[in-house]
């Protein structure tokens, strides 16, 4: 116990002069001591409390009347200083409402200053921005009138000159951040004015390109009229309409002319009253200044190669009408026009250099669109309106200074394409003179229409000229016909020679060879078929070979008709020929070959019905029927042939020639058709019965030969033909073995004409 209250008083020492925040150990010391600690603990803690109050007490007695003295002192000193407190305040007050006056002018005065210095600075400054803010305000209103060009030079002004002496204030500060952005938006304002434009020439290029080629047509038409006018004066004239040309390009001068009912004159446009060039103009220079001359020209230029491939491409239906056409050559027109406009008026947007390579790389692309849409025409009078096309596109950009030799060549293969749509044309037209055709004589009732048929074919015979009326002409319908659409087929071929800046002698030789492809080859096949179709009759191949003759005749006339229309003599070296001569020739002898193959086909017909009884024991005594229907028909033939109008002694060599060399191949091939009936194969025994009747056969052959079916043969020419058959017969016949065997090889011989084998294959049988 009396170890605890030590310990006791350690912990309350410890508790006194510890922290509160850390008595928490030393409270736990106390409930880990010995039980009933904590009462003790608690006990002892009261005593302390007891002994602290106590002494607390103590202080207070001792110092209460200390206390006491000095409120009462401090009531005392209270009314003296509630006292003083009112003298300051009263002192105060006035002191304030005397001072108040002096403020209020020191005040004013300060404020005045304060201002009258300020004013000072800011009419220091003021004068040093204002040019600068007037320079910006103009660059504003330039802006806003679009006068970007004029805004740049203030620019400038503005950077270099005014706002360097204002570079401390926050507004220059703004305007220097501005002017870049104002840069970049003139740039893209005169790049979009640029934009506008292109897409405005896109769409006049036509309108350009139109009333440029009506120019240059009007200036040809003007040329060719004072040429035809006064041939002495021509080299000076044209030289004074080519210096028109050029003066009305470098000033882009296109001229419309609207042929009205009225026929009254339109004003001359010019291409800024079709497309206004300001805008080019303007960015080139507001790139210039900005110093991207090259970046604009480079811009232009790819942009412009662009529109050159939209305007070389053709639409897809552009061969169908001639209006394709037409369109399609403004535009090219129109683009080119442009650009030699920007050429004059620009230094160094467009140069010559690059507007060739453009041009150049124009017409191989045209070349090529052109080779290709026009092999589509096979309407003549469409590739013909080409050609006139293509020269006033030729001629119209030839005057503004671009080459063309290449379209003219290009022409030459046009040229001949449309010889070929005419060969085509011309042999729909043949085909229907022959087919309508009655293939006989033209006759003729009275003068005027001898007239009439003679205006049209260049013909002339003095003996039928001796006739009266009516009368009829050697050749059928279609000699006039056929003469007048050759005529006209040169006239047809003339029109595509002509503008295409060739001499008289090369279009001389153009049209004698479109002719000569003509007569060798489009109406030589028409005549060949002709010939060949199966309803024509021998009649009518007669009247073909007349035709021919006449036609052949007639090719001089020819010569000379082209060579009044191209003003060239026939006597000139080069000059070529026609060859017709050839091609009726040609013709005529087909007609005669198919005369010769129908009667022999006719006698091939009478010849397979012939019915022969080679076992029969004798003959009926007269010819087979047959034969003598064979031989009326070549009779009745032959007078046909005999009977044909001859009116002049040439035609009747003719005739009378094709008639003999046909009854001369009727009967050789009648002859040869016979003797292969006696020898067939097939046929292996006869009778003498049978022998008698052909030879019956034979001798009404003969008879026909000797009466002299078509005259001109000489003595027995014709029986001639009979002779193999006669003698063969003869030999069986009179069964004379021993003088054929007798007289064999000796040119003397009665059997000369049989042959050993035949005569052999017949006794067999």
């Amino acid at each position: 116990m009396a170890e605890s209250l030590p310990e006791h008083d350690r912990i309350l020492q410890e508790i006194e002069s510890t922290d509160t925040a850390c008595v928490g150990p030393t409270l736990r010391s106390v409930y880990d001591d010995q039980p009933n600690a904590h009462q003790k603990f608690m006990e002892k803690l009261d005593a302390c409390i007891r002994n602290h109050d106590r002494e607390i007490e103590k202080m207070c007695n001792f110092h209460h009347q200390g206390f006491v003295d000095a409120i009462t002192e401090l009531l005392k000193v209270r009314a003296d200083a509630e006292k003083l407190k009112v003298q300051v305040t009263d002192t105060n007050r006035r002191l304030q409402d005397a001072g108040k006056e002096v403020i209020a002018q020191t005040e004013e005065i300060i404020r005045c200053r304060v201002q009258q210095r300020n004013i000072t600075t800011v009419v220091e400054k003021l004068q040093l921005c204002l040019p600068a803010l007037e320079m910006y305000s103009k660059l504003k209103e330039q802006m806003s009138v679009k006068r970007y060009y004029s805004a740049l030079k203030t620019m400038e002004q503005l950077e270099n000159l005014y706002l360097p002496r204002v570079s401390q204030y926050r507004f220059c500060q703004i305007m220097i951040e501005n002017l870049p952005k104002l840069r970049e938006e003139i740039k893209e304002i005169s790049m979009s004015d640029l934009k506008d434009f292109l897409e405005s020439i896109r769409k006049h290029s036509d309108r350009i390109g139109e009333t440029a080629m009506k120019q240059a047509q009007q200036q040809k038409t003007f040329s060719t009229a004072l040429q035809k006018q006064n041939n002495v004066n021509y080299g000076r004239n044209m030289h004074l309409g080519r210096n028109r040309i050029l003066e009305s390009k470098n000033e882009i001068t296109l001229k419309r002319t609207f042929e009205d009912e009225d026929e009254h004159e339109e004003e001359v446009l010019t291409a800024q009253d079709l497309v206004d060039f300001s805008p080019v103009y303007r960015c080139l220079h507001i790139y210039s200044v900005l110093g991207d001359g090259e970046i604009f020209e480079n811009y232009y230029r790819k942009q412009r190669r662009k529109q050159a491939r939209l305007v070389l491409q053709p639409q897809s239906s552009m061969h169908e009408t001639v209006e394709g056409y037409r369109r399609y050559f403004s535009q090219i027109v129109g683009f080119f026009v442009v650009e030699d406009h920007i050429l004059h008026v620009t230094q160094g947007l467009v140069t010559r250099t690059y507007t060739d390579e453009l041009w150049n790389m124009a017409l191989s692309k045209i070349i090529a669109v052109l080779r290709t849409h026009s092999s589509y025409c096979s309407d003549p009078d469409l590739v013909l309106e080409l050609k006139n096309l293509i020269v006033v596109f030729a001629d119209t950009l030839q005057g503004y200074g671009f080459p063309v030799n290449r379209l003219f060549d290009l022409l030459f293969e046009i040229r001949d394409q449309y010889n070929e749509t005419l060969l085509k044309k011309w042999s729909v037209l043949f085909r229907d003179i022959f087919e309508a055709d009655n293939y006989s004589p033209i006759p003729v009732a009275n003068e005027e229409e001898y007239r009439i048929v003679i205006s049209k074919f260049p013909f002339q015979d003095a003996e039928l000229d001796k006739q009266s009326f009516p009368k009829k002409l050697p050749m059928s319908q279609s000699v006039p016909q056929i003469y007048m659409q050759v005529k006209e087929f040169i006239y047809a071929s003339l029109k595509f020679s002509e503008s295409l800046h060739r001499s008289s002698t090369e279009i001389d030789d153009m049209l004698r060879k479109s002719t000569n492809l003509l007569l060798t080859r489009t109406l030589s096949s028409c005549l060949q078929n002709l010939i060949k179709k199966p309803h024509i009759g021998l009649t009518e191949l007669v009247q073909i070979i007349i035709n021919t003759t006449h036609l052949e005749q007639a090719c001089k006339y020819l010569e000379d008709f082209i060579s009044n229309i191209t003003n060239i003599s026939q006597l000139t070296v080069h000059t070529a020929r026609l060859y017709g001569l050839s091609t009726f020739k040609d013709a005529r002898h087909a007609a005669e070959g198919e005369i010769y193959t129908k009667l022999n086909q006719k006698i091939d017909e009478f010849i397979q019905i012939a019915d022969y009884d080679w076992t029969m024991s004798e003959s009926d005594g007269r010819a087979s029927g047959y034969l003598m229907d064979l031989i009326n028909f070549l009779r009745s033939t032959f007078q046909v042939f005999t009977h044909l109008p001859n009116n002049n002694n040439d035609h009747a060599a003719m005739s009378g020639k094709v008639a003999q060399t046909a009854c001369m191949s009727a009967c050789q091939h009648l002859s040869m058709s016979l003797m292969q009936m006696l020898l067939d194969s097939e046929l292996k025994q006869i009778s003498m019965g049978a022998i008698q009747q052909f030879n019956l056969d034979v001798i009404q052959c003969e008879l026909f030969a000797s009466s002299e079916p078509v005259p001109g043969f000489q003595g027995d020419t014709l029986q001639l033909a009979f002779i193999d058959l006669r003698q063969l017969l003869d030999l069986f016949m009179v069964w004379d073995w021993s003088t054929y065997l007798a007289d064999y090889g000796q040119a003397t011989s009665k059997y000369l004409r049989v042959n050993p084998s035949t005569a052999l294959t017949l006794l067999e049988k």
